[in-house]
């Protein structure tokens, strides 16, 4: 069995680019990865309410807005006029 590397295990985190390119909603696990947060750790604060940025249930899915992680995350929403 050969050693497993940092290159071998998914990556988490988002960067600036990819956090600005989201949506103007998208699942928790898109808000998760994006803060660093595994599936179950999200999912168990979300259901507590203690989620670092506000979660909109719908029906059994737990959505976020892109202002709302942008905010958290200290990214300025820069939008560009042509």
């Amino acid at each position: 069995m050969t050693p497993r590397t940092s290159h071998d295990r998914p990556r988490r985190g988002m960067s600036e680019a990819e956090v600005l390119d989201l949506p103007v909603s998208f699942p928790l696990e898109v808000s998760n990865r994006a803060i660093g947060l595994g599936r179950t750790a999200g999912y168990a604060l979300a259901k507590r309410g203690e989620y670092p940025i506000p979660v909109l249930r719908l029906t059994n899915a737990y959505r976020c807005r892109r202002s709302d992680l942008l905010a958290f995350l200290g990214i300025e929403n820069r939008v560009e006029v042509a």
